[in-house]
C-alpha cells in the first residue's frame, strides 16, 4: 500500500489517527504543512477542501480531519467556533451559558480521505459535550469548561491522550474504506 498522509500538526490527533492505522499496518505520515483552512458551514467541507489540495499536491492519499463545537443553547455554529474562541474568554462563555439550563453540545468530526484523482470517502460523526457549571482546570481556553458527557472532569483536568477513544471512530470507517475498496 502506498503511504497515507495525514495533514495535522496536533500531536494528540496525530497519536489517534496512529493507534488505529498501526493495527492494520497502514502507514500514515503526519503532513505538518499549513493548507489554508476555508471558511465553511460544516467541518465536511473544511476537510474536504484541504485533504484534496494535499492529496493532489503530494500525489498520494491524504486524510484531513477537521471538528466543530456546536453550543446548543447558544446556538453556536461549530465551524465558527475557533473564531468565537479567540474573542470570547472562558468566563464571558461560561457567564452566558448560565443563563440557559441546556448545558450540552456537540464536537461534529469529519473525516475525509481523498485520493490524487479526487475521489473521496467523507464521513462525519457527533461526540456529545456538556459544559460545567464552574471554571476547573488550569488551561487557558475553554476546556475549563467542556466535559464529555459521561464525565464530571473538565478538558482541562486530565490528558488529552485520555481522550484519544473518543476520537477514532472516523479513522477506523478510513480504514474501513480501504480494505473494502483498495
Amino acid at each position: 500500500m502506498e503511504k497515507i498522509y495525514l495533514i495535522s500538526k496536533n500531536k494528540v490527533k496525530i497519536a489517534s489517527a496512529q493507534s488505529v492505522f498501526n493495527k492494520y499496518g497502514i502507514e500514515l505520515i503526519p503532513l505538518e504543512k499549513d493548507y489554508p483552512e476555508i471558511q465553511a458551514d460544516t467541518s465536511l467541507e473544511i476537510a474536504r477542501t484541504a485533504a484534496l489540495q494535499a492529496a493532489k499536491e503530494v500525489n498520494s492519499p491524504a486524510i484531513r480531519e477537521d471538528h466543530s463545537l456546536y453550543i446548543h443553547s447558544l446556538g453556536i455554529p461549530g465551524p465558527y467556533t475557533h473564531y468565537i474562541e479567540k474573542m470570547l474568554p472562558v468566563q464571558k462563555l461560561l457567564k452566558l451559558i448560565n443563563q440557559f439550563e441546556d448545558r450540552t453540545g456537540h464536537f461534529e468530526a469529519a473525516i475525509v480521505y481523498a485520493e490524487p484523482n479526487g475521489k473521496t470517502f467523507e464521513y462525519v460523526f457527533h461526540v456529545p459535550v456538556k459544559f460545567s457549571k464552574e471554571i476547573k482546570g488550569d488551561s487557558p481556553a475553554w476546556d475549563n469548561i467542556l466535559m464529555m458527557e459521561d464525565e464530571t472532569r473538565t478538558f482541562s483536568e486530565y490528558p488529552q491522550t485520555g481522550r484519544i477513544n473518543y476520537w477514532t471512530k472516523g479513522h477506523e470507517e478510513v480504514v474501513k474504506y480501504i480494505k473494502e475498496n483498495i
